[in-house]
């Protein structure tokens, strides 16, 4: 599961309108639960507005109170976030917006897993531009400072077959070796003492008939 658009507000808008468990938002939210304990003390939610992730379509309001009574359980997005994923694996067209905002985390992934993959490769399979790259790359982010690095199949933005495919474009191409040719001096030279071994034979057959 990915964390949902602007998770920190998400986590906001849950802990004030719901009983949900800090462990249950913080999963769903992809924060740590020492984290949704300062939102709920007030301590980090001061100029954070509350985002729903009803009206955006990411959890429905039975999951919340089935939650609600199931401290154990935890909170699955609904179904059009769930399949957006295996949606975009074969379209490339339709984004979750927790896909969205996982992309720089996905950069960050296959710059730190793989760096020999080129740029060009990284644009085609994210979905993204050479700057954005360049400034994950180094540093200048606006969200380095927080960026955490997300493969990039199991969020769903590319599949396994894209990734090695993007890693094979980026490989050297390695000439094949020609078979060396046969000198032909060698040859030459085999035909030359070929042609000089009856020369031999023959001067020496007149040796013996003048001896003779």
């Amino acid at each position: 599961m990915t964390a949902p658009l602007m998770p920190r507000a998400t986590a906001v808008w849950l802990v004030e309108n719901t009983t949900l468990t800090f462990r249950q938002i913080a999963n769903f939210c992809e924060l740590h639960e020492l984290e949704i304990q300062a939102i709920a003390d007030g301590d980090v939610s001061g100029n954070i507005i509350g985002l729903s992730p009803l009206e955006n379509g990411q959890l429905t309001l039975d999951e919340i109170r089935r939650c609600e009574a199931d401290i154990r359980a935890d909170l699955q997005p609904c179904e059009l976030e769930r399949n957006v994923k295996a949606r975009n694996a074969k379209a490339k067209k339709v984004l979750s917006p927790s896909q969205r905002n996982d992309k720089p985390a996905a950069i960050a992934w296959i710059i730190k897993t793989y760096p020999e993959i080129r740029d060009s490769q990284i644009c085609k399979i994210i979905g993204t531009t050479k700057p954005t790259i360049e400034a994950i790359r180094n540093g200048t982010h606006r969200d380095s400072a927080v960026l955490k690095a997300k493969n990039p199949v199991t969020i769903g933005l590319c599949s396994e077959k894209d990734l090695e495919k993007a890693l094979q474009m980026s490989q050297p191409k390695v000439k094949a070796e020609k078979p060396a040719k046969k000198a032909p001096k060698a040859k030459a030279e085999k035909k030359t003492a070929k042609s000089k071994a009856p020369a031999k034979k023959k001067a020496a057959s007149a040796k013996k008939k003048t001896a003779e």
